[in-house]
């Protein structure tokens, strides 16, 4: 009874899927999974269940409203991060696939009531991870950047004593830099070189919002309205340096604690070894009395 009861539920939520698909004129499977390949070159092929939640995200999309400022952080991350789709779809997709595991909730509420409340936690935790997806990734991007701008400062500081001419350090500099960072200044010298330098570099400091990289954007700034710059580059230099050492001592002392779980997972073993053997050892004479 209990399959016959799964297997109607399946079939009906097919079938009311195909319905709907139909009545709010979606394009096809293989038209979406087309798609998907032409925009996804060179990436592994997409699956049915993506194809599904893009065609969803993509009629949700249009109905979705958004706030301006909302809009345009959610479009600037999106940018950073390298995802080539709309604020209203990202958020779509967020919506799309909390959505189909609270539907997968409702469906097992008939033959398994306690599990729902697992499906609803679980919808809301995907809606806000997906959500989130964005600034995460631009989060990744800016720890790595700010690991290399010591070199970078400490660079920029030397080469000012030869030469002011700040398109010219960042275009040397790009060629020997991190794969993140050497992104964000391939970026703002193409603007630089299409547009007014001094806004390009304003648009650098604004992809990612770092505050250390908002303190070389200044000093560049400077540079290129006629300051000198050595004094500056130099003392921000140092405190860089500075931070970085904070930073590996922090780094360091976050060792111990990342072993000290496993030491604890080695002490209930050799514990649960010793019980084993004890409780053995005891059920034997126990035995023997009785």
């Amino acid at each position: 009874m209990t399959g016959i009861l799964i297997g109607f539920q399946l079939l009906m939520a097919v079938g009311t899927y195909f319905i709907v698909a139909d009545w709010i004129r979606l394009p096809t499977l293989a038209s979406t999974r087309a798609t998907l390949l032409v925009a996804k070159i060179g990436i592994a092929k997409g699956s049915i269940l993506e194809s599904i939640v893009f065609r969803l995200s993509t009629w949700l999309a249009g109905k979705l409203t958004l706030g301006d400022y909302y809009k345009r952080k959610t479009a600037a991350a999106l940018r950073s991060a390298g995802i080539s789709i709309t604020p209203e779809a990202y958020i779509a997709g967020a919506i799309v696939k909390a959505g189909l595991i609270f539907c997968a909730g409702c469906l097992m509420l008939p033959l398994l009531p306690l599990l729902f409340p697992v499906f609803v936690f679980l919808a809301i935790a995907v809606f806000f991870k997906e959500s989130r997806k964005a600034d995460e990734i631009v989060r990744k991007k800016r720890e790595k950047i700010e690991v290399e701008l010591p070199r970078f400062v400490a660079t920029i500081a030397q080469e000012l004593k030869a030469s002011r001419d700040v398109l010219r350090i960042l275009e040397v500099y790009s060629k020997h830099s991190g794969s993140s960072l050497e992104h964000e200044l391939n970026m703002t010298i193409a603007d630089m070189k299409s547009g007014n330098q001094e806004t390009a570099l304003l648009r650098l400091e604004a992809r990612l919002g770092s505050s250390m990289l908002s303190d070389v954007v200044r000093g560049l700034l400077a540079v290129m309205r006629g300051d000198q710059g050595f004094v500056y580059f130099d003392m921000l230099t140092h405190d860089f340096k500075l931070m970085e050492i904070q930073r590996l001592k922090l780094a360091a002392m976050k060792r111990p604690g990342k072993i000290r779980k496993y030491s604890l997972w080695m002490l209930v073993c050799f514990m649960l070894m010793y019980a084993v053997i004890l409780g053995m050892e005891i059920m034997k004479a126990v035995g023997t009395l009785f």
